[in-house]
């Protein structure tokens, strides 16, 4: 088991990094992982009804992204862009200013032609994140989704046409700044005939939140500190899946979020408890996974967390090895990138 972080790097060209959804969603590509007999296949999204069970608990996870970036200018004219991260109370936000320096406490930015959203410097963190208080008419969420726009990772410089491409069909509530992306891959219908297979749909929920594109900057990975994140496990959820553990039936988890929301929700009897808690969860080689079997996800970052994470779901060599294959077989990469199916 290795943790430094340059074993986790891979060579990614930067044409493969996915700009654009594919259309329509499940026409995406699929990589077939098996993990015991380290060997792929090469399909399309919509082919993964064939490698689910009747029986199966496939566990998403239903969270919403908002559309949490922002234009302001100040009553001078500056413009600043404001990217919402953590909501502390009603009217007041943790957020990421751009350029933040440009605004003082105490000073106004209005937001929209007719300054719907007035937001307020209120504090400056130590790490310098801003907390700004809105005032406005109404109902946040309708100015929000009025004025906003889907705060698109920093790797993705193509403009999004439509803002539901970077939201699950299945979305259901929450305040994520970032998608649960392996879940963008599902369609409708496509669920519609996994529930007619046979395989159970769970609901869980967990945040997403900007760590999850925060880059590992010590070379010892054990030093990295984990960004917090809230979950949420429901009780029916809870009983689903542990009925089907002590079952033997196969836990499949879409995404890494949907894991981190599991793993961090046993007891020490490996039982999933129903519960609204925050996770730091941190899965790298040498975990042992506790509820999940089989993973849905994207194609990571080199010398992310989340590439520890699959490579604690197999080995660093063979998921690298498996990289390398995406990387020749021209997968898309990301966010907006193609799929793998580990199991």
């Amino acid at each position: 088991m290795s943790t430094k972080l340059h074993d986790y790097d891979y060579h990614l060209p930067e044409e493969l990094i996915g700009q654009s959804p594919r259309e329509p969603r499940d026409h995406a590509r699929l990589m077939l992982v098996n993990r015991k007999d380290h060997t792929v296949e090469h399909k399309h999204f919509y082919d993964i009804i064939d490698y689910l069970h009747e029986g199966d608990i496939l566990v998403r996870n239903s969270t919403k992204v908002i559309p949490a970036r922002l234009f302001g200018h100040k009553e001078t004219g500056g413009v600043l862009e404001v990217l919402l991260i953590k909501r502390i109370d009603l009217d007041t936000w943790e957020c990421l200013l751009k350029p933040a320096k440009k605004l003082k406490l105490g000073q106004k930015l209005y937001i929209g032609t007719n300054k719907e959203l007035i937001a307020e410097l209120i504090e400056i963190k130590d790490d310098g994140n801003r907390v700004l208080k809105f005032s406005y008419e109404g109902s946040f969420e309708e100015v929000l989704d009025k004025l906003g726009s889907m705060p698109l990772p920093p790797y993705i410089v193509e403009k999004l046409k439509n803002k539901d491409r970077y939201q699950t069909v299945y979305a259901q509530k929450g305040e994520s700044v970032a998608a649960p992306t392996a879940g963008l891959h599902f369609t409708e219908e496509l669920l519609d005939r996994i529930e007619k297979k046979g395989i159970k749909i769970v609901d869980i929920f967990l945040e997403v939140g900007l760590g999850t594109f925060r880059p590992v900057q010590t070379e010892d990975v054990l030093e990295h500190k984990m960004h917090e994140e809230n979950f949420e496990i429901p009780v029916e959820a809870a009983n689903i899946i542990n009925k089907a553990k002590e079952e033997g039936r196969r836990i499949i988890s879409v995404g890494t979020t949907s894991t981190r929301a599991l793993e961090s929700s046993v007891d020490s009897n490996g039982k999933v408890i129903a519960q609204k808690n925050s996770t730091e969860i941190f899965i790298y080689p040498g975990y042992k996974f506790k509820v999940v079997d089989a993973l849905i996800t994207n194609f990571h970052l080199p010398k992310s967390t989340l590439l520890m994470l699959v490579s604690a779901f197999s080995t660093r060599e063979f998921m690298l090895d498996v990289y390398r294959t995406a990387v020749e077989e021209k997968y898309h990469f990301f966010s907006f990138g193609d799929a793998m199916f580990i199991y």
